[in-house]
């Protein structure tokens, strides 16, 4: 099952490695992202280069502000559409994403002309970072801030890409590419289209991208580690009379019962009431700038872990020890099926390992389902990741033509809410994709999980129930052969 860039297109994952480029999924989005401060403080003078350009292109925008923009205008130079090619982002099955519509255009240009208007003239940090923009508007998030910054550096990413593709991606796999809006021209205003020769996947090319330029989970400079840590950054204020100010307007309204909710409603209002403490939280994430690097490496580290180097390992298993991979589906009953299959797998024939972290249970639901779907993605039905029909999104729509169609739930027993979940929920997804047939699973990483799954089950009369499924995926009650 060719999943993954060095499968598809036959080149060695030494090659890759040594290239510098992740080895992505050509089948689904892994949920890693660009993050622009990795490029502002990077040792490497292309990077800072292209965290250049960035700020240049910003530079430039903020000489077009408007008050009332021009539609037109926003459109050209605003707006991007996702660069699904990379295979990086939140589509968790595909990559498909929305991309920078107008809403973001509208907010950056009134941004540039208001609270980023100072770009280039910093006082008090050392650089100008996009990321600000995420840390002021709300509905601009990191998926946001990494589509914008792919875009600006789309040109280098073609490029490396095409280095690449020169000297390891066979000829058969490869073609000529003219693409729009790959490099922005400053003297003419305007995005040229260029021709690049890159790896072919159906009709549409592959982008690679460095691996030391992603994270996972969030950027550096990021709104969650600003709030979080708020009541640090008045002893970084360098002005007497504003740092008096601040921990005056914190001392009057926190204490040390303060609850996390209260801490949460403050920060808001300080940053609010203070604005220049953005800039001074930018400054603190600067100087710590050197964990940037250290951090998002484990984090992108991990990803290929679990997500290539695990679910490859998952694959070949289930291909050789089981008949995972040999039956034809229907919608409900050969998905129940792949279900106890896999079960066994993880219970029986030490799949458990896979399904775990180092020796710790997947975190998040998300990670578990992408691993589940990645392995299901080969097949001749319709397999639809979190398809939302207005009531929400549900895990697996599985389907063939209109009349043919299942869902599949995967759950954690850790989930605070999972009673709540298996009484409502999926009832709700059923009726939402027309559905009677629903397969639930739920994955047991402790004695823990296991009896509180027993106590829902029983509570809401599901013991028993062939469309439940429980995974034991414990890693302290399976001894090895050996010592069985």
């Amino acid at each position: 099952m060719n999943l993954y860039f060095s499968e598809y297109f036959e080149v060695g994952t030494d090659a890759l490695k040594e290239y510098g480029a992740f080895d992505i999924s050509v089948v689904s989005d892994l949920p890693l992202f660009v993050d622009p401060f990795l490029l502002f403080n990077s040792e490497n003078d292309e990077y800072q280069a292209l965290h250049g350009q960035i700020i240049d292109y910003l530079t430039f925008l903020r000489s077009k502000t408007e008050e009332n923009p021009n539609h037109d205008l926003l459109r050209n130079l605003y707006c991007f559409q996702e660069v699904k090619q990379n295979w990086l982002g939140f589509t968790l099955f595909g990559n498909g994403g929305s991309g920078l519509g107008m809403d973001f255009a509208r907010s950056l240009n009134e941004s540039l002309g208001s609270i980023l208007n100072n770009f280039g003239q910093e006082q008090v940090t050392a650089g100008t970072h996009l990321e600000k923009l995420a840390l002021i508007k709300s509905g601009v998030g990191r998926d946001n801030i990494s589509d914008f910054t792919t875009n600006l550096i789309k040109d280098y990413l073609l490029e490396y890409t095409q280095e690449f593709t020169i000297r390891h991606v066979p000829a058969a796999k490869q073609d000529q590419f003219w693409v729009r809006r790959a490099r922005f021209n400053f003297e003419t205003e305007s995005w040229e289209t260029r021709r690049y020769i890159l790896p072919k996947l159906g009709s549409d090319f592959v982008l690679l991208t460095p691996q030391d330029i992603l994270t996972r989970d969030e950027s550096w400079i990021n709104k969650g580690d600003m709030f979080r840590n708020f009541e640090r950054i008045p002893a970084a204020i360098e002005d007497e009379s504003l740092r008096a100010q601040v921990n005056n307007y914190l001392w009057k309204r926190l204490s040390r019962k303060s609850t996390k909710e209260e801490k949460k409603t403050v920060a808001q209002a300080v940053f609010r009431q203070f604005p220049e403490l953005i800039d001074y939280y930018i400054r603190s994430r600067e100087i710590n700038g050197r964990e940037a690097s250290h951090s998002s490496s484990m984090r992108v580290d991990d990803v290929h872990q679990v997500l290539v180097a695990q679910l490859k390992q998952a694959i070949a298993d289930l291909s050789a020890r089981t008949d995972f991979y040999q039956k034809p589906w229907t919608s409900l009953e050969e998905s129940l099926e792949r279900v106890k299959v896999f079960k066994d797998y993880v219970e029986n024939k030490d799949g458990y390992k896979l399904i775990n972290r180092k020796g710790k249970p997947f975190s998040r639901e998300e990670e578990v389902q992408l691993f589940f779907g990645l392995l299901w993605c080969m097949t001749e039905f319709d397999v639809n990741r979190e398809p939302n029909n207005g009531r929400g999104p549900v895990d697996f729509k599985i389907s063939y033509g209109s009349g043919d169609k299942s869902l599949i739930e995967f759950k954690l027993a850790s989930n605070s809410h999972l009673k709540r979940n298996l009484e409502k929920q999926v009832e709700i997804y059923k009726k939402a994709n027309n559905t009677n047939k629903a397969v639930k699973v739920i994955i047991c990483y402790s004695r823990a999980d296991e009896i509180k799954v027993a106590n829902i089950l029983r509570v809401l009369n599901l013991t028993g129930d062939p469309y439940v499924i429980v995974v034991d995926a414990r890693n302290d009650n399976k001894p090895s052969a050996s010592k069985a």
